[in-house]
């Protein structure tokens, strides 16, 4: 079925430059043509028809135009035609009039079989012909090139302008081509042949080098014409390998599309062209609702899927922008030359509005949405990775406030310069493996055992020291690195806890995860995946999400929070009592534990007030039949209150700092199996003062 947005063969706007550009070059193309056929009357040509010389050479030039030869699946221009040799052949031989003949032929067949616009079939012949037109007459100002029924072929001291011919003809059919394109993409004409001049001369070189070749065969030894194809058959499967390795390199393998390699280079040749008061746009896309189809439908459909995607994005964009994935369900566009804030979003609601068209899979009718993140340069950001920072931003703006498109806003973004550069740090040290995970026991205040432990993200950066994760998880929580970092905290948390499992210490490892984690529709399959390669059972890991970010983000998060409890992966909530839940909504998350803020628990010897808001708190959760957590324990006499109370489970200082996994390691051994009403046998010999640790 076709697609509606598809208009990129349907011809240039009437009156727009492209069209005026065609329309010129077509004008000029036709009357050389015509031209060149004044040139040669009926006599002169009828010879050359009983010459079955003059058909084979005619065959080739028709096969030769059927395929080009691709070097590179990213060229702009795309690949050459062999059928170049065979031409330049025949005008080295029998003239222009002949030449231009055979390719225009050449050029219908080959529409005949591609099925091309009209636009495309008449300026392909136009501007082949003025390049033909141009190595003519080069051939005729040095060699005195004859026309039929007389034909030439070339010697020795011909070489020279068999060269320059071959060089204005190359350059004649680079530039009119290379017009075309810039204007159609909205590109400048530099870029366009610097990024093809290089592949293209290399393969005409060769081409032209050899139509000499074939016209010494043709007059020689006629028969020994057709051995030209084999080196044709050795290029084209060159070709073929060297195209086929550079598009894995910079494609996605699911949907053709390019890559986040590809999307890299694309941007920074279009800063690098980008002139004063020229607009770049990056937006990132990222689906709503698509794990509904996987878990519904499954993977295959879902794969499906993104392909239906990929292709609405590809047909809903102007030509010369950029479509995108950078995996799972999230695209990019990158839009090389933007008009301004107002432009940049038209194009996303265009690609929102291509996107929600109902797709059918499956027997089943759905729709799909997006939300779009943008970001400008230079308005939004000065290179690559900042666009692809700032975009993600917006993005993760316009999915929280569900307005489906948002613009990169400063005043929303809480990175500020100095921010930002610990921003790049933070990539780096995700690289460079600089972070790791320190881990606080929680402990039965009635029995003393331990209950499991708390990972906690540590970052000791090579020149400031240590940092506090609330100084960078913020900033990774607007970026798309929090994606890499909940992975990397997930990962180095169950290998750690194989670890532990292996030499007898089954202890549960507790993992904070964010707004934007619960947001990721991979989460779940993520923890799959690393408890299967661990072989660890699912309560060998616990992940904790804030309270206000399920009362807030419940519409959202409901479907992951179900799909995570599913795969028997325990669930707690933290920072209880901090937000502003109800009883109905607690009942209705899948939550084994709660845990209580420690800065109430901190002050119930302090405050009457603390102490009844964590009294109710341990009964209430006590009622919803789950387990009480308390946070930041640092003294007996809150300890005993919390107990007295019914709190079942405590963490903090006054148990253990949190500690790297060796230490804790070396201090689960010593308290395993220990127990203890009393449990100031715990408290280390020196309790460091936590504001100062």
């Amino acid at each position: 079925m076709a697609d509606p947005n598809d208009t990129r063969d349907t011809g240039p706007r009437v009156g727009s430059p492209l069209w005026t550009y065609l329309a010129a070059v077509t004008t000029l193309g036709i009357l050389a043509f015509v031209l060149a056929q004044w040139l040669i009357s009926p006599v002169q040509f009828a010879p050359l028809v009983h010459s079955p010389l003059f058909w084979m050479l005619a065959v080739l030039v028709v096969l030769g135009e059927l395929r080009p030869v691709m070097l590179s699946s990213s060229m702009t221009v795309g690949g050459t035609y062999p059928s170049t040799m065979f031409t330049f052949a025949a005008l080295l031989h029998y003239g222009l009039p002949v030449a231009v003949l055979m390719q225009a032929v050449g050029i219908v067949v080959n529409n005949a079989v591609t099925r091309k616009a009209w636009h495309r079939v008449v300026f392909n012949i136009a501007q082949t012909t003025l390049a033909l037109t141009a190595a003519g007459v080069v051939l005729i100002v040095f060699c005195g090139h004859p026309a039929p029924p007389l034909s030439w072929v070339p010697r020795g001291p011909d070489l020279f302008a068999i060269g320059l011919a071959g060089l204005a003809y190359f350059v004649a059919r680079a530039l009119l081509v290379s017009g075309a394109v810039a204007l159609h993409e909205r590109r400048s004409i530099y870029r366009v042949i610097r990024t093809t001049i290089g592949h293209q001369s290399l393969v005409y070189a060769g081409l032209l080098g050899l139509a000499p070749l074939v016209v010494v065969v043709m007059n020689d030894s006629p028969a020994l014409v057709p051995l030209f194809l084999a080196p044709m058959a050795a290029v084209y499967f060159t070709a073929t390998l060297s195209v086929r390795r550079d598009h894995q390199a910079t494609h996605d393998g699911l949907t053709g599309l390019p890559n986040r390699k590809m999307l890299v280079i694309s941007t920074e040749e279009a800063l690098a062209e980008a002139r004063e008061g020229d607009k770049i746009g990056l937006l990132l896309l990222d689906l709503d609702r698509f794990k509904e189809v996987n878990d519904t439908l499954g993977h295959p459909i879902g794969d499906r899927l993104l392909q239906i995607v990929a292709h609405r994005l590809t047909h809903s964009v102007r030509p010369g922008d950029v479509v995108a994935r950078l995996g799972g369900d999230e695209f990019a566009v990158l839009l090389p030359s933007i008009r301004d804030t107002a432009a940049a979003r038209e194009v996303a609601s265009r690609l929102r509005v291509a996107l929600t068209e109902p797709v059918r899979l499956e027997g089943m009718t759905f729709d799909v949405d997006a939300s779009v993140g943008i970001a400008l340069h230079p308005d939004h950001a000065p290179d690559f990775e900042m666009l692809m920072q700032r975009s993600d931003v917006a993005m993760y703006l316009a999915k929280e406030a569900r307005t489906g498109v948002e613009v990169y806003v400063a005043d929303k973004d809480r990175n500020s310069p100095e921010r930002l550069n610990l921003f790049g740090d933070l990539r780096r040290a995700l690289d460079d493996s600089e972070l790791r995970l320190h881990y606080q026991p929680k402990l039965d205040l009635a029995t003393g055992q331990v209950r499991g432990v708390e990972a906690l993200l540590r970052w000791r950066h090579p020149e400031r020291g240590m940092i506090s994760p609330g100084e960078f998880v913020p900033m990774a929580e607007q970026s798309y690195l929090m994606r890499h970092l909940t992975r990397y905290v997930i990962d180095a948390a169950l290998e750690q806890a194989a670890h532990w499992w292996h030499i007898g210490l089954h202890e549960q490892i507790s993992v904070n995860v964010s707004a934007r984690d619960l947001l990721d529709s991979t989460l779940p399959d993520l923890l799959e995946a690393g408890l299967t390669r661990y072989h660890l059972p699912p309560k060998a890991i616990q992940l904790e999400v804030t309270e206000r970010v399920l009362m807030t983000d419940q519409a959202y998060t409901a479907d992951a929070v179900h799909a995570l409890a599913s795969l028997g992966v325990p669930l707690a909530l933290d920072d209880f009592g901090t937000g502003y839940s109800s009883l109905v909504r607690l009942q209705r998350l899948p939550v084994s534990e709660v845990k209580i803020d420690a800065s109430f628990v901190r002050r119930i010897g302090e405050s009457r007030d603390d102490e009844r808001i964590v009294r109710s708190i341990v009964d209430l959760v006590r009622s919803l039949g789950l387990r009480s957590v308390a946070e930041g324990v640092e003294s007996d006499d809150v300890a005993a209150r919390l107990a007295d109370m019914g709190c079942e489970l405590a963490q903090g200082w006054l148990f253990a700092e949190p500690m790297s996994a060796a230490e804790t390691t070396v201090w689960l051994r010593e308290h395993r199996g220990q127990t203890a009403p009393d449990l100031t046998f715990l408290r280390p010999a020196e309790v460091l003062d936590p504001q100062t640790a």
